[in-house]
């Protein structure tokens, strides 16, 4: 993105506010959704174009990481810092990016009419699981460089505050724009805990794996976690 004219932002804390920038980022998404179906796309097509929307804002970065992330882990506890390292993808590597966006597809074109309401969700959830990384997993790379998310880091109690106003102003518009039955509490109560555990589950198997985290791993927490998400969503929402 080109860099702003007035505000010029610092991005030692970039972290904290990631979560906020994932909800941007899905209604990105929801709307490059509603307006291709306004002019009668297939629902293939516009799945596709969204899912090309976020990785053009991201510039890629997440998925990179999960693809070296991957290389990684299959590459085995004793090539895996190299394999991490090394800026050709592996074969493994490749497999992870197929195997995600099939995933991913499969969920959107199942959530069909709901996609705009599940990309900003998911897309949440993915970023709140990097703040989970870096606040309970070392940063593998320490001994060579310091994290500049840890450098600054105050403690999930602060840099989760941003996070939580989101979770708040997403609940009240919820309750404001639905009917407060039965149906639609065990639908909040979903969306909000199956978020919760996969952002905390992901990050957590992925350090198992590696004994730790590093920024590529936070990119594949993200992931994963996004498409997750995704696909928990699309077995719940069905439309009409």
């Amino acid at each position: 993105m080109p860099q702003w004219p007035i505000v010029k932002p610092r991005f030692k804390r970039i972290a904290r506010f990631a979560p906020a920038i994932g909800v941007l980022i899905g209604f990105l998404q929801s709307f490059s959704w509603l307006f291709l179906k306004y002019f009668n796309w297939p629902n293939i097509s516009a799945c596709l174009i969204s899912i090309a929307m976020s990785i053009l804002v991201t510039g890629g970065l997440h998925i990179d990481g999960l693809m070296d992330t991957a290389d990684g882990i299959g590459a085995g506890p004793s090539k895996r810092i190299d394999a991490m390292k090394d800026s050709r993808v592996g074969a493994i590597g490749v497999q992870s990016l197929v195997f995600i966006l099939i995933l991913q597809i499969a969920a959107i074109m199942k959530l069909s009419f709901y996609a705009p309401f599940a990309f900003p969700l998911a897309a949440f959830w993915g970023r709140i699981s990097q703040i989970f990384a870096i606040e309970n997993y070392e940063y593998i790379f320490k001994k060579e460089s310091c994290s500049i998310h840890h450098q600054h880091w105050k403690g999930i109690s602060k840099e989760i505050r941003p996070s939580l106003i989101i979770i708040s102003m997403g609940i009240i518009l919820f309750l404001f724009l639905t009917n407060l039955n039965i149906s639609n509490t065990l639908l909040l109560i979903y969306c909000f805990s199956s978020g919760l555990i996969t952002s905390m589950l992901v990050p957590k198997l992925i350090n198992q794996y590696l004994g730790g985290h590093s920024g590529d791993s936070y990119g594949a927490s993200l992931v994963i976690t996004e498409t997750t998400n995704l696909l928990l969503l699309s077995i719940i929402l069905v439309p009409n």
